[in-house]
């Protein structure tokens, strides 16, 4: 081990996402935000916290009880992991809350409420009682605990109450009412409310009416909780049909292990007691929640009629400029004139949904091949290759079945893809497939050409409109053969080749990122201009962090751009005084990875599908694409340093691992690097469209 890989050098990883998820949070008390944005970010720290419960903890877990002596990156126990979760995550629920309840507040205030059924006029109770008799008491099964009853097996995330009863013989007894907010929406609008608008909360309903559900009882106690479980998937590779065995998996998703019980902080020492011995969970795995469970609630409560306001100014993405500029109305003559870069959600992603669009109806494309990883359940893309093998192309997709979340979609996509005649592959063994590529044969007057997309982010329309990524679309000879190549290694026996451009993981990615960090340690010690500069989601390698840590002690300036994990310390005298690392947070989820490295003026740069992290350098299929024209490598290195200026969303990492808010002083320009992405998208539409006409610029 050398010496910059030594423990006290690295941060933990799942306190670094803790910290992450705070910034998340954090946004939901930034008076910037409206008001229905900011319970917007109160939902997106609740849907993130669930899923790190779900896979991480769960993981943590596993350890624990393997009793193997794992010793994490920053020389943790997995025990020692355990508790400084725990201690984390509970405050960052605590302050979920108290934000949530002063959002609610001020929001009352705006004309929307939530009130309790005690709340309600008589003829609101009228209604209410209409509404519980046709629409809820249909539909809920109550399910009584004793010894002729075990306690039901509760599905992961689902919202329940535990209700504590006392029979005519006065015996007390505990059952479980289910809310049905999969198939009623859970919230409720009050009708003929008008200033405020009124909402109930279905599971308030249903414990408003529980005696309904047990007749001759006395109700005691009726209090809402949710379970959360162990949902990573163990799947088996080695067997002759993935497809079957994902699905065996999913299957057992919902039933893994409880790793946290959410309820009511108002439930009684019994009902606590009760869940906790029944799910087999300790004391500091249950969290006391002073407010409504699953604040994912709250994403379908951004839709509500109220005042605009309340919301962000709508954005629609723009048309691609460069193409604009171009004036080609012919895209694969465009393509072939030069380059085209287009920025997600700044620039609309129905730009390659109509390249792919284009290929499958143009009669001279001969074959399509893709790598989808994430997609949409209604995507046109997989419209667009189903109508290419049925009009007679060779299409093929391969389709990543373990993307975690996303399997069973996934796996709907790929059938609909074989039955429109596409062939498609179900990954690699051993290894996810997560570049994103499409490759489109063309026969053309001077013989076969090759138009190859390659980008940060996935073929996902919605997603598009909310994470920042950026795309290529090129004509290049060299990356056109990369491409053939590296889908002839995905689908057959073909040993990898010399690539020309592209860098490929698990083959040759790592060393190339090496290979570029030794470059600018090369240059800084014969005491030249020596620059690095990156963009990516997380930062865990440690491998490629002592490799950061050597750069910075020869003397390199290293300016890191991460949104979530980072367990590299910056700032810490000998080793990384020279590593600046900040974390920008804003409307739009920061998805690109962009990395820049000064080269003596030469300037290398990238664009990459790939975090620098253990599992994405060695145990998934990536690439890294180098931007070799000029004007997109000028893009690409003002939007580097437009975040690095931003002095509104962003935040400075400091050695010990905690993050500062970044202000400017009085005096500085505010610097907000969305907000001016966006502003300049629109005013090149508007410059365009002064001066030229016709439906690329509409």
């Amino acid at each position: 081990m050398s010496k910059y890989e030594a423990h006290e050098y690295f941060l933990n990883r799942e306190c670094t996402w803790l910290k992450f998820n705070e910034r998340v949070l954090r946004e939901a008390v930034v008076p910037s935000n409206p008001l229905l944005e900011q319970l917007n970010f109160i939902a997106i720290a609740a849907s993130n916290l669930d899923e790190f419960f779900m896979i991480r903890v769960a993981g943590v877990k596993h350890l624990i009880e393997s009793g193997i002596k794992h010793i994490d990156i920053a020389g943790l126990t997995p025990r020692q992991q355990f508790a400084a979760i725990q201690a984390m995550a509970h405050e960052l629920v605590h302050t979920q809350y108290r934000y949530c309840r002063s959002i609610l507040t001020r929001l009352r205030d705006k004309g929307l409420e939530f009130v309790k059924v005690q709340d309600l006029t008589a003829e609101q109770n009228r209604w209410l009682e209409d509404f519980f008799t046709r629409e809820i008491y249909p539909v809920v099964t109550p399910m009584a605990v004793d010894s002729s009853h075990p306690f039901p097996f509760l599905a992961s995330l689902n919202l329940n109450l535990a209700v504590l009863l006392r029979k005519r013989d006065g015996a007390v007894k505990t059952a479980i009412l289910p809310v049905p907010s999969p198939v009623i929406r859970r919230i409720v609008k009050v009708p003929g409310t008008k200033n405020p608008k009124q909402y109930l909360f279905l599971e308030d309903i249903l414990a408003a009416y529980a005696e309904r559900f047990f007749l001759g009882c006395d109700i005691l106690e009726a209090v809402p909780f949710r379970v959360t479980r162990d949902a990573d998937l163990d799947i088996d590779e080695d067997v002759e049909d993935l497809l079957a065995e994902v699905e065996k998996s999913l299957k057992k998703r919902k039933k893994g292990a409880a790793v946290r019980l959410e309820i009511s902080q108002s439930a009684s020492r019994l009902i606590k007691e009760f869940l906790r011995k029944e799910l087999q969970l300790e004391e500091r795995d249950m969290y006391m929640i002073p407010g409504p469970l699953d604040c994912q609630v709250f994403f379908s409560f951004l839709s509500i009629e109220s005042d605009e306001t309340l919301r962000y100014v709508p954005f629609r993405p723009q048309p691609s400029f460069e193409l604009a500029e171009l004036g080609e109305p012919d895209l694969w003559k465009a393509v072939s004139a030069r380059d085209i870069m287009v920025h997600h959600p700044y620039e609309k992603f129905e730009t390659i949904e109509d390249f792919i669009h284009l290929a499958a109806m143009d009669p001279d494309v001969l074959a399509i091949k893709q790598t989808l990883y994430r997609v949409s359940s209604k995507s046109p893309i997989i419209a667009a290759l189903a109508t290419a093998a049925e009009n007679g192309k060779q299409v093929t997709v391969l389709m990543e079945v373990k993307a975690r979340f996303d399997e069973e979609n996934n796996i709907n996509m790929a059938r609909k893809l074989e039955e429109a005649g596409c062939h498609v592959i179900y990954g690699i063994v051993g290894l996810k497939t997560h570049s994103k590529i499409t490759l489109i044969v063309r026969r053309e007057e001077d013989g076969i050409k090759r138009y190859v997309h390659l980008a940060t982010g996935n073929y996902n329309g919605k997603t598009a409109r909310i994470y920042t990524d950026i795309g290529i679309l090129t004509a290049n000879p060299l990356i056109g053969a990369d491409a053939s190549a590296f889908f002839n290694f995905l689908s057959g026996y073909s040993d990898p080749p010399e690539w020309n451009k592209l860098a490929v993981a698990p083959l040759n990615l790592r060393e190339r990122i090496y290979e570029e960090i030794d470059q600018e340690i090369a240059w800084a010690k014969a005491g030249k201009k020596a620059v690095i500069q990156a963009k990516m989601n997380s930062l865990l390698d440690k491998s490629v962090i002592a490799k950061l840590y050597e750069a910075s002690v020869a003397g390199v300036t290293i300016q890191l751009i991460i949104r979530g994990i980072c367990v590299l310390r910056p700032g810490v005298k000998g080793i990384s005084e020279n590593i600046e690392v900040r974390s920008i947070v804003g409307r739009f989820l920061e998805h690109s990875r962009l990395f820049y490295f000064y080269n003596n003026g030469k300037e290398d740069v990238f664009i990459s599908s790939a975090d620098w992290m253990p599992r994405n350098l060695n145990e998934r299929v990536e690439l890294m694409v180098p931007i070799e024209y000029a004007p997109h490598k000028k893009r690409i290195k003002d939007i580097l340093s437009l975040y690095l200026r931003d002095n509104t969303k962003a935040y400075h990492m400091e050695a010990d691992g905690s993050y500062q808010y970044v202000s400017g002083k009085p005096a500085d320009e505010t610097v907000q690097a969305q907000e001016y992405l966006q502003h300049e998208a629109e005013q090149r539409r508007r410059r365009l469209h002064q001066e030229k006409e016709g439906p690329l610029y509409r």
